[in-house]
């Protein structure tokens, strides 16, 4: 009788933990960007997904923010315009001509994974709100908080990746990352890659792993690592049409196969070689299965083509 109570305690355990688990995945697949939320732009068209390597959820995790779709900037316009902030209008009305897009990359790839990009989500978007409100425009010093929130409340071995940025439909990609790889950029009249080069380009950590040293708390932030500088924004320009811009986590540029032959950046480039003509979403769709035909995923993949039409 006491094995048998044993066995049934056992599997009541593991029914409420695989109940939990499906409760969880189905969270965080709603925070998934839906077909709908992909910025709308004249002149640029852009296309990703998240690949969990668990094929339910893991710590890759993409935010797009159509400007035009997603605020009311003709109300936010008008209060600004009534309060006096000519400043905060001439940042609105850009953003009638840019779209964001942030790729991050939460440690590790398990579904559980998955709550550090829920709770950079949520927070993030909050944020977003705020920073029109009273600067027009997202700015890095969003970031600066959202890094001394996770540095207060996640460990040293839990952290995230991230880069975000906007594209204008002139071309224009401004940006900030935070311990992400860099773009990449595919140029139509050469056909071939270009690594995108800064001078004096300062290595930032990932986000959460060390305060800031320019905050105003820094004292309450005490880090023996040390601290950070503050983020700085950096500029690509697409300058002809049917230049590709990717976006992409670690799985992406560290994917090889049993070989240990990478993918990135020859087969890459010769890829992207046969496929340019095609759309955003036929380019994303045509690269995604190179790459998965080339060797199986070893962890999230995750990339977004920005295309100048």
């Amino acid at each position: 009788m006491e094995e048998k109570k044993e066995h049934t305690d056992v599997y009541k355990t593991l029914r409420f933990l695989k109940h939990e688990l499906e409760n969880f995945g189905d969270i965080t697949r709603q925070l998934k960007p839906s077909s709908g939320e992909i910025p709308t732009l004249e002149g640029i068209d852009i296309y990703g997904e998240a690949i969990p390597f668990n094929g339910v959820a893991g710590g890759d995790h993409i935010i797009y923010i159509d400007f035009n779709k997603r605020y009311d900037l003709d109300l936010r316009i008008e209060e600004a315009q009534k309060n006096n902030r000519p400043e905060v209008v001439e940042k609105l009305l850009l953003n009638k001509r840019r779209a964001g897009v942030m790729v991050a990359d939460a440690s590790g790839h398990n579904i559980t994974d998955a709550l550090l990009a829920a709770m950079l989500h949520q927070a993030f978007l909050t944020g977003v709100q705020y920073e029109l409100k009273h600067h027009g425009e997202v700015t890095v010093e969003l970031f600066e908080i959202l890094n001394s929130r996770f540095f207060n409340s996640s460990s040293l071995t839990k952290f995230i990746t991230l880069i975000y940025g906007e594209i204008s439909d002139a071309g224009k990609f401004r940006f900030i990352t935070a311990g992400h790889p860099l773009p990449i950029v595919f140029t139509n009249k050469d056909n071939r890659l270009i690594k995108v080069c800064f001078e004096r380009m300062y290595r930032f950590p990932p986000i959460g792993t060390l305060p800031s040293g320019e905050d105003v708390d820094c004292e309450r932030n005490f880090s023996r690592r040390g601290y950070k500088r503050k983020y700085s924004i950096h500029e690509i320009n697409l300058m002809g049409p049917g230049d590709i811009l990717l976006l992409y986590s670690d799985g992406f540029s560290e994917h090889r196969n049993d070989q240990e032959v990478y993918y990135f950046s020859r087969r890459l480039q010769e890829t992207l070689m046969r496929i340019k003509n095609g759309s955003a979403r036929e380019i994303y769709s045509n690269l995604k299965d190179d790459l998965l035909q080339f060797a199986a995923p070893s962890d999230d993949l995750t990339f977004v083509v920005i295309k100048k039409i």
